[in-house]
């Protein structure tokens, strides 16, 4: 197994980065391969799983352990694939996934791209206790649960507008990791936020 791999980040693509390992290109399949953006050209650890199916072997890229820790869990869900775990990844910060699983919102869970009823309740039953003590939630994100929501669901209005107006889904994706520091809840602040953004680059 492939636990993670450490060497220059050459190229970033819509869904993976390649990293040059002494002469030799990883691919990476990444949730958002831009959170690497400010490392193109220099080093960077990738924390990676290494999936082997028959007809292929992927290596999955994550900017950190949590988010690995998650993408392992979540494939132990029935229902769940390595594309929809990291479509949940790249909609949601570890700890707001794991706080929304510990109080049961399926509805929560149900705004997550491929993601229904059946399988946000699969989810629950599953994982439910099972990530606490390998995942660190904080006290504000316990405490914060309605922001929370509003936040996602905005931010899942925003890329919608977005795609609206015309914007490619590699111009969408690499804004996200900033809009997501803004921790903004207002679809409309979002959406502003994202267009001067967009206008910058």
């Amino acid at each position: 197994m492939i636990a993670y791999i450490k060497g220059k980040v050459t190229y970033i693509q819509d869904d993976s980065v390649i990293i040059d390992v002494q002469g030799v290109g990883y691919e990476i399949l990444c949730a958002n391969p831009f959170v690497f953006q400010t490392s193109l050209n220099d080093e960077a650890l990738i924390f990676t799983y290494h999936h082997v199916r028959e007809d292929a072997q992927v290596l999955y890229g994550f900017k950190n352990q949590e988010q690995k820790s998650l993408f392992t869990k979540l494939l132990q869900v029935s229902g769940i694939g390595p594309k929809g775990a990291l479509a949940i990844l790249g909609s949601v910060n570890v700890s707001d996934f794991v706080a929304a699983v510990e109080r049961e919102d399926d509805k929560f869970l149900t705004s997550f791209p491929g993601v229904g009823k059946k399988t946000a309740r699969q989810v629950i039953l599953d994982l439910k206790g099972k990530l606490t003590a390998m995942l660190s939630i904080s006290h504000e994100s316990a405490d914060n649960q309605p922001a929370q929501k509003q936040s996602v669901e905005g931010l899942s209005e925003a890329q919608e507008a977005l795609r609206s107006l015309g914007y490619s889904e590699r111009e969408i994706k690499a804004v996200i990791p900033q809009l997501q520091k803004e921790n903004l809840s207002n679809t409309d602040e979002i959406i502003r936020k994202a267009l001067a953004l967009l206008m910058k680059n």
